[in-house]
């Protein structure tokens, strides 16, 4: 991406004001009578249909003109805000959007929308796929070239005076001067001036330059000036501008003499394309510059603070944190030379470049965190969507929104999160028939939440449906040849069967599920991300899925251990602590392998036993206690090394099988330590405890 496109820049800014359109219907939905919801949701179409103007993008403008227009309605109070408007407005949303990714691609359906719009501000129905006609807007008669317009009947109407010059540079930024005048001309009945004063000779002129200026007269009741704002939204800063009520004193007057004057009759936009305005030239008189306005706003323009944000390119974030695992191994090889080295200076330099880098590492690592609040936003347009087809009553509440993931992690969440949620809402909530008969509320709730747990965060999906049916399940796994018929599961072991590919209980294939793949996505995803899930559920009071994420894919603190000849890396967040392996501890177990931690029992495993090496361990063995969720597990190892910075190197798809092992990393004298998966050795541990458990009791 060129990040100086600026197409592509509006389009990065579209998707923005998006995302706060649609979460801005969502909660208009929930509160129809919110004025600040209405104005922020009409703002948000305003900027979209300016922006789309300025940067070429006319189809999205007039589309957005027409649908502003609509919902200018609902904010007058002409009109409510119901669901059958938010379910439209929402299919609006969704044609900007291909609008904007599509501009040279034909979009069909946005003159239905449209329809459906008119019809339903203005009180009516739509039946079938007829169109009704567009809702007739009255326009007045052209103001007479020379003489004055007659004055308008008694209606409580007043008359406002609007002088305005446009930026120097609008032109070069694509702002349309008649587009503008249009907009004005929806305020109320307008009569035009175009002010000539300021055009050069035609030897000097430059033809990207804004010159002209305008005189606009505006009848209207109330005071226009918050309309008129936001018909200048993107050039308030830097333009001449000064309003007043005909009859009144200017606060701030431009013009301080008779200007020469293109008098131009514009009338109020109709449903019908706009014809262009006609310019009519008059006798020309002298007008003075108004320098000082001009001093004042260079002035302003100059303290006006700068800018506290910059859009970079992930690619360039990615590359960036390329660079500093590189530079931390290669602090790494320093530190070991300056360690078996007696030159102080060296050993200085080392220590001040280890400082450097970590910093360096925690603040690169600090600007890929991205708030997971970024997709649960939408999530929301997903339940909403769901409970029309289904035809279920939902509540979606989410917290957490503030925790932070990176940036990559986030980006391969959303599908796993979607597959969830539509499974909580197609198979875990029941019908409201169901639910009043079980006692429950006819409303179903989805909850998804985020925290903070360690070294990871924990994100859960949470249903108050009627659980999992493991009769079914089980029935469903040997039917698919999954299990055996005289197979003993644990509990986890039987909930997690839902993950395996291709098994589905739903009696019948519907659009939303029966194919059994979402489930299998979800695991496949969470395991790449080298994540793990957790099933709980309650027959008849819902379930609960909870993914554990690793906060970076990136670079981590490791505990670096030895087990035989070979060095491995321990995650340092999942550590808790460690202790010695009590002497003869083994003959004294009768093959049952816990410890006594304070007067919990902690299994451990013998990574000699996991990794197959042969041979006997040191004589005085550690045991690195380690958690994952709310398990614990001891790893017996032989020594243990020290602290260092780890930078993950993916294994190989021929190692992808290997499931105690997460990744590598290179270690400062050259050679690669594997990285031990916790998660997954603190899940071994724990079946280990469930197997025997009630041997050792």
């Amino acid at each position: 991406m060129n990040i100086s496109d600026p197409t592509e820049t509006f389009r990065q800014e579209a998707r923005e004001l998006l995302d706060q359109l649609e979460a801005g219907l969502l909660d208009l939905e929930q509160d129809p009578s919110n004025d600040d919801l209405i104005n922020s949701t009409f703002r948000a179409l305003h900027t979209i249909k300016g922006s789309g103007a300025m940067f070429g993008f006319t189809a999205v403008a007039e589309f957005v003109h027409e649908f502003e227009t609509a919902f200018d309605r609902v904010r007058k109070g002409q009109s409510k805000a119901n669901t059958a408007l938010i379910g439209v407005a929402l299919d609006a949303k969704d044609h900007i959007h291909l609008l904007i990714e599509n501009p040279d691609a034909p979009v069909d359906g946005g003159t239905e929308i449209l329809v459906q719009l008119r019809a339903i501000v203005d009180g009516a129905a739509v039946g079938g796929h007829e169109e009704a006609a567009p809702a007739p807007v009255a326009a007045p008669a052209p103001a007479p070239v020379v003489a004055e317009a007659p004055k308008p009947a008694d209606t409580g109407a007043k008359r406002w005076r609007l002088t305005f010059y446009l930026p120097s540079d609008a032109l070069v930024y694509g702002t349309n001067p008649e587009l503008l005048l249009k907009e004005l001309a929806g305020i109320g009945p307008t009569d035009v001036l175009a002010l000539t004063d300021r055009i050069p000779d035609l030897d000097i002129i430059d033809p990207e330059v804004s010159y002209l200026g305008w005189q606009v007269d505006i009848e209207v009741a109330d005071d226009p000036t918050a309309a008129i704002d936001d018909v200048f939204l993107f050039l308030r800063d830097n333009m001449e501008l000064t309003l007043a009520p005909l009859g009144g004193e200017a606060v701030a007057p431009v013009v301080e003499a008779p200007a020469p004057v293109i008098e131009v009759a514009v009338a109020a936009p109709s449903d019908d394309a706009m014809p262009e305005a006609p310019f009519v030239p008059e006798a020309p008189v002298a007008k003075a510059a108004p320098a000082k306005k001009a001093k004042a706003a260079e002035k302003a323009e100059a303290e006006k603070p700068a800018a506290t944000s910059l859009r970079v390119p992930a690619e360039r974030l990615d590359e960036l944190m390329d660079r500093v695992g590189e530079l931390v191994i290669a602090q790494a090889r320093l530190s070991q030379i300056a360690n078996s080295s007696s030159d102080t200076a060296l050993k200085t330099i080392a220590e001040e470049l280890e400082r450097l880098s970590s910093g360096l590492r925690d603040t690169t690592m600090g600007i890929r965190m991205v708030p997971i609040g970024t997709i649960f936003s939408r999530f929301r347009r997903l339940v909403h969507d769901l409970s029309g087809e289904l035809g279920k009553q939902i509540e979606f509440i989410t917290t957490g929104e503030e925790t932070e993931l990176d940036k990559t992690v986030i980006e391969r969440l959303a599908d796993p999160l979607v597959h969830l949620i539509r499974n909580s809402v197609d198979h875990g909530l029941e019908s409201a028939e169901k639910r009043v008969a079980a006692g429950k509320s006819p409303k179903g709730t989805v909850r998804l939440s985020a925290v903070y747990s360690g070294a990871e965060v924990a994100i859960s999906v949470t249903d108050d449906g009627a659980g999992l049916n493991h009769e079914r399940i089980r029935a469903k796994a040997e039917e698919n040849g999954l299990i055996t018929a005289d197979a003993k599961l644990t509990e986890q072991e039987l909930n997690h069967l839902i993950f395996a590919p291709g098994f589905s209980t739903a009696k019948e294939v519907t659009a939303l599920s029966g194919r059994g793949v979402g489930m299998d996505v979800v695991k496949r995803t969470i395991d790449g991300l080298r994540g793990t899930i957790d099933v709980s559920t309650t027959p008849g009071k819902g379930s609960v899925f909870t993914l554990r994420l690793p906060l970076t894919l990136a670079i981590i603190d490791g505990m670096l251990i030895r087990v035989g000849d070979g060095r491995y890396t321990i995650p340092l967040a999942a550590v808790e602590e460690c202790v010695e392996l009590p002497v003869g501890l083994e003959a004294s177990a009768k093959g049952r392998n816990f410890l006594d931690i304070r007067g919990s029992l902690v299994p451990y495993l013998r990574l000699r036993e996991v990794f197959g090496l042969k041979g006997q361990g040191d004589e005085h063995e550690k045991v690195v206690i380690v958690s994952s969720g709310e398990g614990r597990v001891g790893l017996v190892v032989d020594q243990i090394i020290g602290n260092n910075q780890t930078v993950i190197k993916q294994l190989s798809k021929l190692h992808s099988g290997i499931k105690s092992f997460s990744g590598a990393t290179i270690l400062g004298d050259g050679t690669v330590a594997l990285i031990l998966d916790t998660a997954h050795l603190v899940a071994s541990g724990q079946s280990y405890v469930e197997r025997n458990l009630g041997r050792a009791a």
